[in-house]
This record gives C-alpha cells, structure tokens and sequence, in this order.
C-alpha cells in the first residue's frame, strides 16, 4: 500500500461520514474500542470521533491488533457485496421462467428486500427485476430464432406473466416485436447460407 496519502484527519474523517468507496484502499478507519478497522465507505453504524486512528497499510492495522470488518471486507480486493450479487444472478439465471418477487430473491440469498435491491443496484447498474427481464428476453430471443413456437408460448416459457408486459420489454430491449425479431434473424442465417 502506498503510504501517505495527502489528507488530514478531519478530510479522512470526512470521507468515512459519506462513505466515499473512492478513497478505499488508500487508507483504513480502526476504531480503538472495537479493534476492528473498516474502508472508508462502509455503512456500518460510524464510531465516535475521539474512537478512531487512520491507517494507510493493512500489515501495520494487523500488527497494532486490529481485525477486519465482516460488513465491508476491506481486505478483499473487489467489492464485497461481489459473492452476493453473484448469487443472485446465478439464482436469476436458473429460475427465470418461474413468477419471482424480490423477496423470493432475498430470501434466497439472505438479506431484506431493501437491502437486495441497493446493494444489486450499487453493484450492477440495474435492478433486480430489470436483470431477470434481460434475462427472460434473450431466452426468448434464443426460442423465438430455434423453434417454431408462438409467441404467446414463448412468452410463458421464459417466464413472463402477460403477454402484454412480454410485447412491451422485449421491445424496449430489442427494439422491435418478437415477429419482427424472428424474422430478422431468419432473414439473416438465410443470408450468411447463401454467402457460404
């Protein structure tokens, strides 16, 4: 770890208040009553003032006594909310056609709902819902350019409640009906058949 960065300790403590993930792994908030030490941007509850040393090098935190947080895991090098949404993805992925609530998805990986839905935001850009509908839509892009199948068959197959909310995301995502899309991608392998 690089060490010293150039702030004061009011400027560092300021970055743990916001908790400016920016500043992680540039230094480390150890709160003396605790012996544990944090990233800057972690949400547990803050310590008070008088509690807290800032550090620059994790070797030094460990051989001052002190151990790592559990909530933001600084001495991990990628987010550590990364296995969670993970899991929520694969857990996404292998249940797509079934009728799924965020708190179906909680439950499954083991926080609230409101938590789920910060974190996944926070770490994807996206939501939860909005994942799985990516997720049902190029499953039914796949089934719509491999089978002969209706549209409407297709729309239940990839787990999608209506027809109507199916119609509505596949073209906001494709940008175009799932016939059009068919259609296209027929239009397309007829294409590179006759170049070969």
């Amino acid at each position: 770890m690089a060490a010293g960065i150039n702030l004061s300790f009011e400027e560092m403590w300021e970055k743990i208040i916001a908790c400016d993930s920016k500043y992680d792994g540039l230094f480390y908030t150890a709160v003396k009553t605790t012996k544990i030490f944090c990233r800057p941007s972690c949400r547990s509850r803050k310590p008070k003032k008088i509690n807290v040393e800032f550090y620059h090098d994790i070797n030094e935190l460990e051989k001052s006594g002190f151990r790592a947080c559990k909530r933001c895991q600084p001495k991990s090098d990628q987010s550590p909310h990364i296995e969670l949404v993970r899991n929520v993805i694969a857990f996404l992925v292998n249940q797509y056609n079934q009728k799924l609530e965020l708190q179906d998805i909680a439950n499954h990986v083991g926080v609230s709902s409101y938590y789920l839905e910060r974190l996944f935001k926070q770490e994807t850009s996206e939501t939860p819902r909005s994942y799985l509908e990516k997720i049902r839509v190029d499953k039914a892009a796949h089934i719509l350019t491999s089978t002969d199948r209706s549209n409407l068959e297709i729309c239940y197959e990839a787990g999608f409640q209506s027809p109507s909310n199916f119609y509505k995301v596949f073209r906001s995502l494709k940008h175009c009906s799932p016939s059009e899309y068919r259609k296209l991608k027929n239009n397309e392998n007829n294409q590179s058949r006759l170049i070969d």
